[in-house]
């Protein structure tokens, strides 16, 4: 049996699971405190925990076909100040020489309170090409004299003519010091926050390079030939060698595992994932199967580091309710073990004895939580886990399930004080949280332009049937709780697929340039480990910025992203799709197939002004023959194609979608279906590009293979 090996290296714990590559069902999982202080640091927790699962499940080192493991430990470098001085070395000659001077003079950088990343700058004047290499030899032992640890190369438009900076990255490889150009960091225009972002990186790199030497060496020594991987924290992975250039990309990485999980595991299409803890809860969304990113911003300040939107709310399993006059008045942010306490529900009902409400500053300038404080000396938090198994939202299978008559003891004196019943008070504390809760996910599917009707709600985390449950019924949405949720993070680091991205800055961009960066970014994710023939990517060109964006996405062997476990009929298909869509199956067609991937479509008329208007839509799902839904569409148009006929129906498709107004002309939303793959053509902006990449995409694939073309226009898609 091959395996795959996911480690999720916590805070507090070092989590393993051990995944069957055949199937995707989990083998078992295994826990160990987090190794901070040894003398191999992390690393050491990570040796521990691997050597744990691989005796316990018996699993040889030839079995195991991918390892890859996700760390917090760049996150908590920054959060905590645990960062070298950084140099930078400017580099340019005349007016953009001195403009540049100013562009890299970066501002110390507040990490936490009176902590902050330090740099210092020299500039080397690149007039004179025969004196370059003397002054940036001199410019780095200035930097090292006053105290700089890590080198940055700095250069207006090294993302045109990198030479320069990259001379600095050489002198600084043969002194062995840590450096980083910005080009190598990002492909876009704009010094300041190129340089920033490099700064970021460089600040980090001395700490995370001997982490990953040592982590890797172990892995080595384990005898596993499969190199390690390591979580992005765009959701990917990406292997140890790329981390020693940009560990940058390692920051934020912990929620994107649980992301990774969501989308492999429990294959989301579209859909908000709640990542629960005992603290808070990080809340992301997935639209059409692809994790949303934007530009991560450390100490208040923007950088070019593409990472998974992830917003985070105080509330979780254990956090305390808040009172005034005795009443409940808000819940969280702190938990319970801030307080040193306690869950109510998680104790035995016979502790709970002539229960008297108390009140707590967990820390200086809180304001006043409730506790409960019982005759025998038994002290315990009212929590939102107690409060959910009270409502009845948590049930036996879930990982928060525990003790309901405890918690019920429990919460007595606070639901006597509000004069309500105690499933009364219960739920109004939960309304204080799904109004938080509720807020976020509102802004974000507002952000992404989410369909509320096809928006599924995914729980992961160990408390994830404490928050969900609740805010689903309370949203009108459809939830779900993640199998395996208490360990769907470190689940994702096992299934996680290769990820990379490239951003180039091109005005009025052409064919060659668009298809250009697309085969940059699919050549990235092939050296970061990805098995070419599994590698997917999407490209958008955006106009108002005049960038050209591509990620490419693959697996680290040669399999298929969708696992082929049983073959559904086609009435089976239709049964799940009539279920989606809640509509009768009678009402649905097939549009077009290919084989592997089927185009449902329902057609619904909508009476508006008393009947004298109707509008029709034609909502179309795209699901693959397990019954997994790769594409949800609230109005579309499909075709059934081939690689002969595909840019005559696309013509056809952009004849006739086309909407013109003042912006100028809106094409539809195009993606192509081969096989199991999704073909993105949406985010490209002319008809010529359209057709490029998609011959790009198709090309090598004999004429008479099946293909679907699907729709949408832009604004009703």
């Amino acid at each position: 049996m091959k395996v795959r090996i996911g480690i999720d290296v916590g805070g507090t714990f070092t989590d393993a699971v051990a995944i069957n590559n055949e199937t995707y069902e989990l083998i078992g999982t295994v826990k160990i405190p987090t190794t901070h202080f040894a003398p191999e640091g992390v690393a050491a927790g990570i040796v521990q925990v691997l050597h744990k699962i691989m005796e316990e499940y018996n699993i040889q080192p030839d079995d195991v076909v991918f390892i890859a493991h996700g760390t917090t430990q760049a996150t908590n470098a920054l959060l905590e100040g645990d960062v070298v001085k950084v140099g930078v070395v400017t580099l340019g000659k005349g007016l953009q020489g001195a403009k540049s001077k100013s562009d890299t003079a970066i501002d110390n950088i507040e990490l936490a309170k009176g902590k902050y990343l330090y740099s210092e700058n020299e500039f080397v004047d690149t007039s004179d090409s025969s004196k370059i290499d003397e002054a940036i030899i001199a410019a780095i032992k200035s930097l090292q004299e006053k105290g700089c640890k890590s080198i940055v190369a700095a250069e207006a438009f090294s993302v045109d003519d990198p030479t320069n900076e990259n001379l600095v990255i050489k002198h600084c490889t043969e002194q062995n010091i840590p450096s980083t150009a910005t080009n190598d960091i990002s492909k876009l225009y704009g010094l300041k926050i190129r340089t920033r972002t490099a700064v970021v990186n460089a600040s980090i790199m001395p700490k995370m390079l001997e982490a990953a030497t040592m982590t890797d060496e172990s892995i080595k020594k384990a005898n596993i030939k499969n190199p390690l991987m390591v979580m992005r924290c765009d959701g990917g992975v990406m292997t140890v060698e790329e981390v020693r250039n940009r560990p940058i990309l390692t920051i934020l990485s912990g929620p994107a595992a649980g992301v990774a999980g969501a989308l492999m595991y429990e294959k989301l299409t579209d859909g908000i994932f709640f990542e629960v803890g005992g603290t808070s809860t990080d809340i992301s969304c997935v639209k059409d199967g692809k994790v949303m990113i934007k530009y991560a911003e450390v100490g208040g300040h923007k950088t070019y580091l593409n990472s998974l939107d992830v917003r985070t709310v105080g509330i979780g399993g254990g956090s305390m309710v808040e009172i005034k006059d005795g009443k409940a008045v808000n819940i969280g942010p702190r938990s319970a073990h801030i307080a040193n306490l306690e869950y109510e529900v998680y104790t035995d009902p016979s502790l709970i004895v002539d229960p008297v409400l108390k009140t707590i500053q967990p820390m200086n300038g809180d304001p006043e939580y409730a506790y409960i404080e019982c005759s025998n000396g038994t002290k315990v938090s009212l929590t939102m886990a107690g409060a959910a198994n009270i409502a009845g939202y948590v049930h036996p299978e879930d990982y928060a399930y525990g003790n309901v008559e405890a918690a019920r003891k429990a919460w007595q004196p606070l639901a006597d004080n509000m004069g309500l019943s105690v499933e009364e008070t219960a739920k109004k504390v939960m309304a204080y949280a799904a109004e938080k809760n509720g807020k976020v996910v509102k802004d974000l599917m507002h952000d992404y332009q989410m369909d509320p009707r096809t928006t599924l709600f995914v729980g992961g985390g160990g408390g994830a049937a404490s928050v969900v449950p609740h805010l689903a019924e309370t949203m009108n949405h459809q939830f779900k709780i993640a199998k395996n949720a208490p360990v769907i993070s470190t689940i994702g680091v096992a299934l996680a697929m290769v990820r990379d991205m490239v951003e180039r800055s091109v005005s009025n961009p052409t064919e060659e340039d668009i298809i250009s960066v697309r085969r940059e970014a699919e050549l990235k994710a092939i050296q970061n480990g990805a098995s070419p023939d599994t590698v997917e990517v999407s490209v958008e060109v955006d106009t108002q910025r005049n960038i050209i964006r591509a990620i490419a996405v693959g697996a680290t062997e040669l399999r298929s992203k969708d696992r082929l476990k049983k073959q559904l009929t086609k009435e089976e298909l239709l049964d799940a799709v009539a279920h989606n869509l809640n509509v009768d199956k009678s009402t649905l067609e097939i549009s077009a197939e290919n084989g592997s991937m089927y185009a449902v479509q329902a057609t619904i008329t909508e009476k508006k002004l008393f009947g004298l208007v109707k509008k029709t839509t034609k909502p179309l799902r795209l699901i693959d023959d397990e019954g997994v839904i790769r594409l949800q569409k609230k109005n579309a148009w499909s075709r059934q194609s081939s690689a002969a006929s595909w840019q005559a129906d696309v013509d056809w498709m952009i004849e006739e979608l086309t909407e013109y107004n003042d912006g100028g002309a809106n094409l539809p939303n195009l993606y192509i279906v081969l096989g199991k793959r999704v073909i993105d053509l949406s985010g490209l902006q002319n008809a010529e590009q359209i057709k490029s990449i998609g011959g790009v995409e198709l090309s090598g694939i004999a004429a008479d293979t099946k293909l679907i073309v699907i729709a949408t226009k832009r604004v009703d898609g």
